[in-house]
């Protein structure tokens, strides 16, 4: 019998993989982020933020964020193991989710900057389950919303950007999930 030893569950994650540019080969914004993630070690919204405006230049931000730091440095080696996010820093953040039935909303300040998505025209519910693979290595199960209109902005500017068919969790690029669980 296999053991999961690692895992954490989310309660409404609001989840954004775009590009600023058709020339990138990588996605340049990561936005994911949950209102209160579960882990083995404490609950606290938390996240990942990835941005990075100058593709020839490092990314202005990258690692995971959180409420509470212990929280945020479970992802890392216990979920993202074996990923370029493995050993990404962590930061401590204010994060805010809302959803009102028909919309959602996250805002995220950290390091100085304001991450804010706004997601429009979601579509019904439907249960995913995900098989582990190179990225993401983890088992995914949950509800998610597909988005018709999603909005980002930076420090109050929105950002032009274009959101590819599959995001980086294998299921659509933008998307809210009400309930979900990661594990391996």
């Amino acid at each position: 019998m296999t053991e999961v030893k690692q895992w954490m569950s989310w309660e409404m994650g609001v989840d954004l993989v775009a590009l600023t540019s058709p020339d990138l080969q990588m996605p340049n914004i990561i936005v994911h982020l949950g209102r209160m993630v579960n882990t083995p070690v404490g609950n606290a919204a938390s996240g990942m933020i990835f941005w990075q405006p100058d593709a020839t230049a490092p990314p202005v931000v990258m690692g995971f964020v959180s409420t509470n730091a212990i929280v945020g440095a479970y992802f890392g080696p216990n979920i993202f193991a074996g990923t370029p996010f493995e050993h990404a820093p962590v930061f401590q953040a204010e994060i805010e989710i809302n959803y009102d039935g028909t919309n959602a909303f996250s805002k995220c300040v950290v390091g100085g900057f304001t991450f804010e998505v706004e997601m429009q025209d979601l579509s019904d519910p439907y249960l995913i389950n995900r098989e582990p693979a190179a990225m993401p290595p983890f088992y995914q199960q949950g509800v998610e919303m597909s988005c018709g209109r999603t909005i980002f902005k930076v420090n109050g500017t929105e950002i032009k950007m274009i959101i590819p068919p599959i995001g980086i969790t294998g299921g659509p690029a933008s998307v809210v999930s009400p309930n979900g669980v990661y594990a391996r």
